[in-house]
């Protein structure tokens, strides 16, 4: 298995959507329409049918479970040069962003802020999505190894372990705090945890044009790996 394929499929095994089927080494997932992640077909790997058939299978998925359907394609690959000469074309429509880049770096360290906890709680809910949909407390509530980065009335973020992997996701911290140091502490919070369960190292996805967000991590050491895209028909 390749590095990218590696990687990817440890990010899917963290963000789990509430169906995900297999068509050949490729996995269609769909979750309520919450993130293009858990709403898209995972195309790393060979489908193990015919190009056309792929993409019409994840056509009737999606039509199935009620979203648009989207290809997850490595940018630069054969299998996105394929897709693309199929006639689908960058998801410009997508709100998180079409393009993401994919980050991978130490574990989070320094002075730490905030606990982890095992089960998110009300608070923690609150300041990640607001009131959650059955969709939102599946793919994040649910994980092999899961821990909620919580700093009282201002932050969050959640961690999973996949493996000897730290995955990071929805880092958020109250507009009127940012900037204090703040997501930095509750990172290193995040990291001690997962180092103390055995992770020892840690990747995180984030849409090319969150570039606040590419410094912080940046900053914390980490690097690009490669990116991955949303195509549809």
């Amino acid at each position: 298995m390749d590095a990218i394929t590696e990687l990817e499929l440890r990010c899917a095994d963290a963000w789990p959507a509430l169906v995900d089927e297999r068509l050949g080494q490729w996995r269609l997932r769909a979750a309520g329409g919450f993130t293009g992640r858990a709403n898209s077909a995972l195309t790393t790997g060979d489908p193990g049918v015919p190009m056309p058939e792929a993409l019409a299978t994840i056509a009737a998925f999606a039509a199935r479970h009620g979203i648009k359907p989207a290809a997850h394609v490595t940018q630069g690959s054969e299998t996105e040069r394929r897709i693309r000469e199929a006639g689908w074309s960058l998801a410009e429509d997508h709100p998180g962003g079409a393009v993401a880049t994919v980050l991978t770096g130490p574990l989070p360290d320094g002075e730490p802020q905030g606990e982890v906890l095992d089960k998110p709680s009300p608070q923690w809910w609150e300041l990640a999505v607001g009131e959650p949909t059955a969709a939102q407390r599946h793919v994040l509530g649910t994980g092999p190894l899961l821990g909620f980065g919580y700093v009282e009335g201002a932050a969050v973020v959640r961690g999973c372990i996949v493996d000897s992997t730290l995955h990071i996701s929805r880092l958020s911290v109250r507009p009127e705090l940012r900037r204090q140091g703040t997501a930095r502490r509750l990172m290193a919070a995040l990291g001690a945890w997962a180092r103390d369960r055995g992770a020892r190292d840690a990747v995180l996805q984030v849409a090319v044009h969150n570039e606040a967000a590419i410094g912080l991590y940046e900053g914390l050491g980490f690097t690009e790996h490669h990116r991955y895209a949303y195509l549809r028909p």
